[in-house]
């Protein structure tokens, strides 16, 4: 009499099915754990598991900077919070770093800098001490803003990197993109960089600042960031220098 028992039928299928699940799992398992690792040490070149995530923390942390002169004139750049010591930190707790280009006609002028969150009133800032040659200043505000971290590692040609700033006037403007090169203390980046985005964080996967959005080209397919090592002229105490010449960024406050 021939065996017509429904449950080994079930276990059979049971049977055959188990390693073909097994094998699914493993081959979308792989790739989603190296998507979710986010350390630049160990894979720079994928974006972050969640970019909403990275993009709200940056924007906390990122302001919009108008430099306004009495005839009406204005410069606009962004800023960005850094846990940084400065002489009026007593007063200004907030530290912010911006481009030297964005703030220069105001320095000497007081009262002419404000800067703002995306769709929040403006407030005074106050510039603090600036890098002309490497084209960075330090400006410090009342308002308390969340600090960026900076990265310890060196951004190799293919990192992912997020650039947040103040796109033509749009506060909160967000650009992907990757490292193209890196050339002495310059950046070469593929984001799309526009006026308004000079002195904003350039950021990785980790969600920490390797550099600062400086320059844009007309002419080329790239646009430029000041690397962290500039900042070891006149910004930051760097602990060692090379034979001279500035090596990848050690910094005390």
């Amino acid at each position: 009499m021939r065996d017509t028992d429904p449950n080994k039928f079930v276990a059979f299928l049971a049977i055959i099915a188990t390693p073909f699940a097994l094998g699914a799992f493993l081959l979308t398992w792989s790739p989603a754990g190296q998507y979710a690792n986010e350390d630049p040490a160990g894979d720079g070149f994928v974006p972050p598991r969640s970019i909403q995530n990275l993009v709200d923390r940056t924007q906390a942390s990122t302001v919009t900077v108008v430099c306004e002169l009495e005839d009406g004139s204005i410069s606009q750049g962004t800023a960005w919070a850094i846990d940084l010591e400065t002489d009026v930190s007593e007063d200004y707790p907030t530290t912010l770093i911006t481009n030297h280009h964005v703030i220069e006609d105001c320095i000497g002028v007081e009262g002419s800098v404000t800067i703002n969150l995306p769709y929040q009133e403006k407030i005074k800032a106050t510039i603090v001490k600036w890098d002309e040659e490497n084209d960075l200043a330090v400006m410090a505000t009342s308002k308390e803003l969340p600090t960026l971290e900076l990265s310890e590692n060196i951004p190799w040609a293919g990192y992912w990197v997020m650039a947040l700033g103040s796109a033509d006037g749009f506060d909160g403007s967000v650009a992907f993109g990757n490292v193209l090169n890196v050339y002495y203390n310059d950046i070469l980046i593929t984001n799309n960089i526009s006026h308004g985005n000079s002195g904003g964080p350039l950021i990785d996967n980790e969600g920490v600042v390797v550099g600062v959005v400086t320059w844009g080209m007309d002419t080329e397919q790239y646009n430029g960031a000041r690397s962290l090592d500039a900042f070891c002229a006149k910004i930051l105490e760097c602990q060692y220098e090379f034979d001279g010449e500035k090596t990848w960024w050690d910094y005390t406050n």
